[in-house]
């Protein structure tokens, strides 16, 4: 039956269709991507895998992952661009900004040479959990204090305390130890010259293995 309304005249389903403000609100223009990325992975505190980045930027993989190619370029100096003091690194499947190894003396120089603030009760908390603990993860820290680490955990890394050690293969998780900085604030020479922790526990396991020393 023809209603007499032609299908061009007919009003837009509005519940359909995104609103356009919404949409370039929501997602950068394809020449901002590489900006926004570098955004993202200078505050991610672990490696961010394509997908995850893709998604945060509502865009298809194969234009994050060209992306990522170009940045590592550029910060390697390819093509006649300055080769930078950090770098874009693949690590666990997922991607982060790191110094450059050969900067690394320069780094922890700096840091040794600061005179940063006490540390947190919480900060020294989580640093002694590490100390004692180590390879650790962020996560194991967190069971063991019941409390969210994170911004902890990035403190005493931002003072040289700590390090990440290494990435466990299957879950992604970084494992964290401490550094020649903290044996220097402490002046022992080894980890092993920290003091038993089991005389300082209430029972003398709370919060570790029971075979802990």
């Amino acid at each position: 039956m023809d209603t007499g309304i032609r299908e061009a005249d007919a009003p837009a389903d509005d519940s359909q269709a995104p609103d356009a403000a919404d949409v370039t609100a929501a997602a950068p223009p394809i020449a901002d991507v590489e900006r926004a990325l570098e955004a993202i992975l200078m505050i991610a505190d672990e490696p961010q895998s394509i997908v995850s980045l893709a998604t945060a930027l509502r865009r298809p993989v194969k234009v994050v992952h060209a992306a990522i190619e170009r940045l590592v370029a550029d910060y390697d100096g390819v093509d006649g661009s300055v080769r930078r003091g950090f770098e874009l690194r693949e690590v666990g499947g997922g991607w982060r900004i790191y110094v450059r190894s050969e900067f690394d003396t320069a780094v922890t120089d700096f840091v040794a040479s600061e005179n940063p603030s006490k540390l947190s009760q919480a900060a020294l908390e989580t640093l002694a959990v590490i100390a004692y603990k180590q390879p650790i993860t962020r996560g194991a820290i967190a069971s063991i204090r019941a409390v969210n680490v994170d911004s902890v955990v990035r403190t005493l890394a931002g003072r040289g305390l700590i390090t990440e050690l290494f990435t466990d293969s299957e879950t992604g998780a970084i494992n964290y130890g401490t550094t020649d900085v903290l044996l220097q604030q402490l002046g022992i020479n080894s980890i092993d010259e920290l003091p038993p922790i089991s005389p300082l526990l209430a029972d003398g396991t709370e919060g570790f293995d029971s075979d802990f020393r």
